[in-house]
């Protein structure tokens, strides 16, 4: 049996994903965190996800949360998500994060801190958007820059980053297939008179409204055709299931930075 420690319990990734790990005949839920001040504070993590309760009340002490845990998962913010993993040091505790939004000081941080414990990162845990990131670097690798490269995303109105992580990342399975990088390549924002648009150039638009979930499309727009890599989320599960997929391959490895394509095999 596999204890697990979620970080933020209450959270919409983490509402789905405990009553995940209160399914699974391997895992067992040994520790819920939430924010400082949050009403959940001191309820049953099962009652508050909405499933059965699980005796184990919703904590806004880290340490308390991760007692006991063999593995944890953050889906929290940039800065907590720091504050967790070196916390996650201290105890030598395996962490799988699905935060999304570190700056370059945060992303090397978390490196250093994986020189000491393993780390699976991820922009997206879901694992047909992992496939996905790996087909767009075969078709951006197999298409020269007459195709030009588009990403779309949608995200539901409280998110507060943009472009989203997944986009991000998609970005970057691009300038990878053709040997540049997202920073040489981006084009994240469009307004006014802009010119004809920049050869090699990898553009970025975002939607955000309502309740949706995830959607992301990458276009490759060429000389008289157009292809299209598409993936729609249709609720927060498969993102969730991901994380598990993550925590199950990341218990017991040597410490490093690791992302979905090493859990996947990609």
């Amino acid at each position: 049996m596999l204890n697990v420690a979620v970080l933020g319990a209450t959270g919409r990734m983490g509402r789905t994903l405990v009553p995940l790990v209160a399914e699974a005949p391997d895992l067992r839920l040994s520790g819920a965190l939430a924010g400082v001040g949050e009403v959940a504070i001191g309820q049953d993590a099962g009652v508050v996800a909405g499933t059965m309760p699980l005796a184990i009340a919703v904590t806004a002490d880290v340490e308390r949360a991760l007692y006991g845990a063999a593995v944890a998962i953050d889906f929290t913010l940039p800065g907590p998500s720091l504050e967790h993993a070196r916390r996650c040091l201290s105890r030598s505790l395996p962490l799988v994060i699905g935060t999304t939004g570190h700056d370059p000081a945060g992303r090397a941080e978390l490196e250093r801190i994986a020189a000491s414990i393993p780390i699976v990162l991820a922009p997206n845990m879901s694992l047909g958007v992992n496939l996905l990131f790996r087909l767009a670097e075969l078709a951006a690798r197999a298409l020269d820059e007459d195709y030009d490269a588009e990403i779309v995303e949608a995200h539901h109105r409280q998110k507060v980053d943009a472009p989203s992580g997944t986009a991000l990342g998609l970005g970057e399975a691009v300038a990878r297939g053709r040997g540049t990088t997202l920073e040489q390549a981006a084009i994240q924002a469009r307004h006014g008179a802009t010119g004809p648009r920049p050869r090699g150039a990898i553009g970025f638009a975002v939607v955000r409204g309502g309740s949706i979930v995830g959607d992301h499309r990458l276009v490759f727009a060429g000389p008289g055709e157009r292809i299209e890599l598409a993936h729609h989320a249709e609720d927060r599960s498969g993102f969730a299931r991901g994380a598990l997929v993550a925590a199950r391959w990341l218990a017991g490895r040597p410490p490093g930075l690791y992302s979905m394509q090493d859990v996947l095999g990609l």
